[in-house]
């Protein structure tokens, strides 16, 4: 068996067996409806332990997200019970024209920033997963992007590349990536 042909077998026994797998444990997850953290925060929130301490849960950026992209937090620890985060598999930000979460946010756990300010999280590119790497012409993460070439590129025959400077996090990305599991993600930054 040629090592081409080995590693294709070996890449199709893991989909097979792996993916049904971390579904079921997904599954499970959600049909609790507990999340553990870390959780992306919406546009403008504070770091995470001023953001607990200063955040109402009152439910106000949740209702003014237009794209329902804001969820409550259902969570065992009192602290993370009700406040407010965005899972981009759900629904990511989309950055909004008027940016409503963070201008009714009573508290000020939401700052009101510019829109190149604004800092959730960052994506991150497994180029192993990602079917580019398979000659695929798939450039459907930087053609979705609400920020654009600032943030996310996908030049001819490259990887797709992740500008830290422009990348907000907002999570259409990972949203919209083809893969199982996503070969992009958002991840928390501090």
């Amino acid at each position: 068996m040629q090592s081409q042909d080995r590693r294709a077998f070996f890449r199709e026994v893991l989909r097979r067996v792996v993916e049904p797998a971390a579904d079921f444990v997904e599954g499970q997850l959600e049909s609790t409806g507990m999340k553990e953290g870390p959780f992306l925060r919406p546009p403008g929130a504070l770091g995470e332990e001023a953001f607990l301490e200063t955040c109402h849960r009152c439910g106000s950026c949740i209702e003014a997200c237009p794209a329902n992209a804001i969820l409550p937090l259902k969570a065992q620890q009192k602290e993370l019970e009700g406040t407010p985060y965005i899972d981009p598999i759900h629904q990511p930000c989309v950055v909004c024209d008027d940016l409503a979460c963070m201008s009714v946010c009573p508290s000020g756990a939401l700052q009101i920033v510019h829109r190149e300010e604004i800092r959730i999280g960052l994506a991150v590119l497994n180029e192993a997963s990602c079917i580019r790497t398979e000659e695929e012409p798939c450039r459907i993460c930087a053609d979705l992007c609400p920020v654009g070439d600032s943030a996310i590129e996908a030049k001819e025959a490259m990887p797709i590349v992740v500008q830290e400077d422009g990348c907000i996090g907002c999570g259409v990305c990972e949203h919209v990536c083809p893969t199982s599991p996503k070969s992009i993600k958002i991840q928390i930054i501090n």
